[in-house]
This record gives C-alpha cells, structure tokens and sequence, in this order.
C-alpha cells in the first residue's frame, strides 16, 4: 500500500497538564525508539515525568518501516536515510510523507483550541531533524522548535525553504554532546552555524564529556526554554 498521509495515524503516548490546558509540546523520540521509551528515558533521567501545569505532551511513535541503514530492517523511524552521513542527499520523500502525518497532530490540537504559536515541536536525534523539517519548512508560525544531539544533512530541503522565506522564524534551541560519536558535535554545529546564517534565532548548547544521550542538566535547561516560549497564563499576565 502507498505511503499516503490519510493512512498513517500515529500512535501517541500523552502526558497531561496538571491544570488547565494552554499549550503543547510535541517532543518526537530517535530512531528505533517510541514515544512511551522516550517518556521513560527522560523520566529514568529527571527521576520524575517531564510535566508542566499549563502544558500537555505528546510523544508520537513514528510508524515502522524499512530502513535503509539497517539493510531494509524494520524500524521505528520518521524518515528513511540513504546512509548515515552529513554528505548525501535526504531521503525527500519518506521525510514529506512523515510531516503531512505529523501536521495532523498540529491540527489536533489546533482543533481542541491550542493557538498554533502556543505550540513547540522538537526531537532526540532523528526525532529533532524531522521537527526541523516540519517547522521550517511548513510550519513557521508555531512558538519554536528544539533539536537534542541532531542534524540536518549538508544539502537539507530546510536550507532551501529558508532561503526563500522572509517571514519571522521560530527560534531554535540546539544542545550537543562534545562526546557523541553516533552523530559527532561537529555535525550539530555546522546545523546550527548554517540556520543562523539563514535568520535562524538560535544559541548552540555544547556539553562537554557528554555522548548521544539525554542528561539532566539538558533537560532541566530546555524546560527552562520551553517555560520562556509558552509561559503559563500568571506569567503571560505579568509580562
């Protein structure tokens, strides 16, 4: 069956607001994770859910397909990769049928009332790549996006759309481990150096000693970033 958006509903793994619901984070996990494993990991590594009083999560599974990488195994990834390097070209087409997917969990919750600047997209690795695709490319007017130990390829379909827009951007919040060794920091770097000479608002985080993981001190900043982007109703008020 052809890989049509209409036929592709993601499975979602949700945690709720502890008061009354303004906002959403949709946080998409890496390859060969979902949604429930990455909620896990960052409450193995929080020693608590990452949760906020105003905002609900959303921790999509992207649906198993081949993978090239994997020698056409089947695998929970967003998009399908000729190889694992900064050098080749983007599998376009796998990458465009995940952010149609994905757009209708924007919808969603634009339908449930949540304005579309009251919502942040991001990801882990692959998950923070396909969130970079989905705002910059389509989705320019959501309050930000934040990418965790992840890339964007050299000759990226979201350098292109960046070069054509005029309009305000998202900012990015960009962290990298100086250790990892599956995606290297150098990679994360040249992303992030790139999209600022393209108008892109963003600081890059480097980590010292850290690998291709998630760690406390990383996490506790980007919900520092994410309380700054989406405040909560008292915090708007007081502005």
């Amino acid at each position: 069956m052809a890989a049509a958006s209409g036929s592709i509903r993601v499975q979602r793994c949700m945690v709720s607001p502890a008061g009354r619901h303004s906002a959403s984070l949709i946080f998409l996990h890496g390859s060969g994770d979902s949604g429930q494993g990455l909620r896990t990991w960052i409450k193995q590594v929080l020693n608590q859910d990452l949760t906020f009083q105003h905002i609900k999560i959303i921790y999509p599974t992207a649906p198993p397909r081949p993978y090239t990488p994997m020698k056409g195994g089947i695998s929970n990834v967003w998009f399908d990769r000729f190889k694992i390097s900064n050098d080749c070209p983007e599998h376009l087409e796998s990458i465009n049928v995940m952010c149609k997917v994905l757009t209708d969990l924007i919808d969603d919750e634009v339908k449930s009332g949540i304005k579309k600047n009251r919502i942040l997209i991001g990801g882990f690795s692959m998950g923070g790549c396909m969130a970079m695709h989905l705002v910059y490319r389509n989705h320019q007017d959501v309050a930000g996006v934040f990418a965790l130990s992840s890339f964007l390829n050299k000759t990226s379909a979201v350098y292109q759309a960046l070069q054509e827009s005029d309009g305000v951007l998202p900012e990015l919040f960009q962290c990298h481990g100086t250790a990892d060794e599956l995606v290297p920091h150098s990679w994360g770097e040249e992303t992030n150096s790139v999209l600022k000479s393209l108008r892109v608002s963003t600081k890059f985080h480097s980590l010292p000693g850290v690998y291709h993981e998630l760690g406390k001190a990383e996490l506790e900043e980007l919900k520092s970033w994410i309380l700054q982007k989406l405040p909560g109703e008292m915090e708007k008020q007081n502005e």
